[in-house]
């Protein structure tokens, strides 16, 4: 299976993408629309109503997992395709990557990874499956916004040997956008609080992101980033 360093840095990219202002402004709303509770019933602590939240949000994880698993398994199944010219697509997919990391830094602004296609219509979340259809249509409606880091991980995964190690890369990229999700859920009042106190630093975070992007893109560009991952062996020997 992957190597842990993939497995980590994709992981780490599903927190920074929860983290992002695409996401984590909207986690209450989103308890809302999913539980079907207003924000003062989801800080009362009824026990009944954060039953459902849980229960939803777990759905909720669901939905947008089954997209960016089969996106990695179709990223995976178009990279055997591009095999014959990898060179080339190390070229452009360090260029998008680049673009994109001087977009988090506000260095060049791309109006349409603003686009906000939450896709709501799709149906309510008051119910199991209204909440798994509201998680399937966040992850394609806000993958424009998200598109800077999850590019990355998807190149990645065209990259990897089978379709299998391509599920398992994005299938840990949707865990780590799910966990800080589902502590939200369980720790409604602490997620408020953290909130309240982070927002401040959201656009660093976005910076910093942005800056990791940029070197990473030329890297891939160079096509020195596997001599990097060759000097990071040795952390192979704790590969799942």
């Amino acid at each position: 299976m992957s190597p842990l360093p993939g497995l980590l840095a994709a992981f780490g990219a599903g927190i920074v993408s929860f983290l992002s202002p695409c996401v984590l402004p909207l986690v209450p709303g989103y308890m809302s629309l999913i539980s079907g509770a207003s924000a003062e019933e989801l800080r009362s602590n009824d026990r009944k109503i954060l039953n459902t939240v849980l229960l939803h949000s777990i759905m909720f994880i669901l939905g947008f997992t089954v997209v960016f698993v089969a996106l990695g398994a179709a990223a995976t199944s178009l990279g055997h395709f591009l095999k014959i010219y990898k060179k080339q697509f190390s070229w452009i997919a360090g260029i998008v990557i680049v673009i994109f990391g001087l977009h988090l830094t506000g260095i060049l602004k791309i109006k349409a990874l603003y686009a906000d296609k939450r896709m709501h219509s799709v149906g309510s979340g008051k119910s199991p499956f209204g909440a798994f259809l509201v998680g399937f249509a966040f992850a394609f409606g806000w993958t424009p916004c998200i598109g800077p880091i999850l590019t990355p991980i998807l190149i990645a995964a065209s990259d990897v040997e089978t379709v299998s190690k391509g599920i398992l890369l994005l299938f840990v990229y949707s865990l780590g956008l799910a966990v800080p999700f589902l502590l939200s859920s369980l720790l409604v009042n602490g997620f408020m609080v953290f909130y309240g106190r982070f927002r401040r630093y959201i656009h660093w975070v976005e910076v910093f992101s942005g800056v990791v992007l940029i070197i990473l893109g030329v890297l891939i560009f160079t096509q020195r980033f596997a001599a990097l991952s060759s000097h990071l062996g040795f952390l192979n020997r704790f590969a799942l």
